[in-house]
């Protein structure tokens, strides 16, 4: 697969990486760069695995919560692939599930900067499985998996990512007409847990920060979602 095989709309631009490639880790070091719409992407054939440079207008404590509206997009582009009855729902803070089996999740990084400045940047990272490589069979790991085994037929991860850039587009327009309250409504309806979000992203009291300083999902052995 060649980066010509990723099609995104405007005002996207793609980075490709080989398939040793850290696409979330990349699109930090080239954010202050590159700026927004760039999406950096892994080439792999088992993992849509991608990030996107945001520039937000808003001061850190709440330019957190582009996290909502692009996990949104991502629950969305899910479920437009998805075959009839799968449901996709969002474990607290980053995890993503198809009927209730692990299939990835999402990560944010932010420059080091004070909680009322504006950041130069935001970097949204996601990994959803669409294949499993190497695993015992999904009767034993009921609550882990992947899109091939929920009934995505032969589904690429390009299709994922392509996906999901057209739903962040229209998310951002949903914001712009309902703003945080409609992001976070249309969050809660796939969150896996009664979800209060107060007006900096916080959810039942626990901070974006505290809540994303380690992925839930991402197997450190392995840089990977839990398998």
């Amino acid at each position: 697969m060649t980066a010509a095989a990723l099609e995104l709309p405007p005002p996207f631009s793609v980075v490709p990486l080989r398939e040793i490639g850290d696409a979330f880790a990349h699109a930090q070091e080239i954010a202050a760069k590159t700026g927004a719409g760039t999406l950096v992407w892994t080439r792999r054939f088992d993992l849509a695995e991608f990030a996107v440079v945001l520039e937000p207008d808003l001061p850190l404590r709440l330019a957190r919560r582009a996290l909502y509206p692009a996990m949104n997009a991502l629950g969305d582009a899910l479920a437009a692939l998805a075959p009839p009855q799968r449901g996709i729902a969002f474990g607290w803070p980053d995890a993503v599930r198809v009927d209730h089996a692990l299939v990835g999740g999402v990560r944010l990084a932010w420059p080091p900067v004070a909680e009322d400045e504006v950041p130069d940047w935001l970097v949204f990272g996601a990994m959803i499985r669409t294949v499993v490589m190497q695993a015992g069979e999904a009767g034993f790991r009921p609550l882990l998996g992947g899109l091939d085994e929920q009934g995505f037929e032969e589904l690429s991860p390009s299709a994922v990512i392509e996906s999901w850039t057209r739903y962040f587009l229209r998310e951002m327009d949903r914001w712009s007409e309902t703003g945080f309250e409609g992001a976070a409504a249309r969050w809660r309806e796939r969150a896996t847990i009664d979800a209060a979000i107060d007006e900096s992203g916080a959810v039942n009291g626990v901070s974006l920060v505290s809540a994303l300083r380690r992925p839930s999902w991402l197997d450190p052995e392995t840089g990977a979602p839990y398998i």
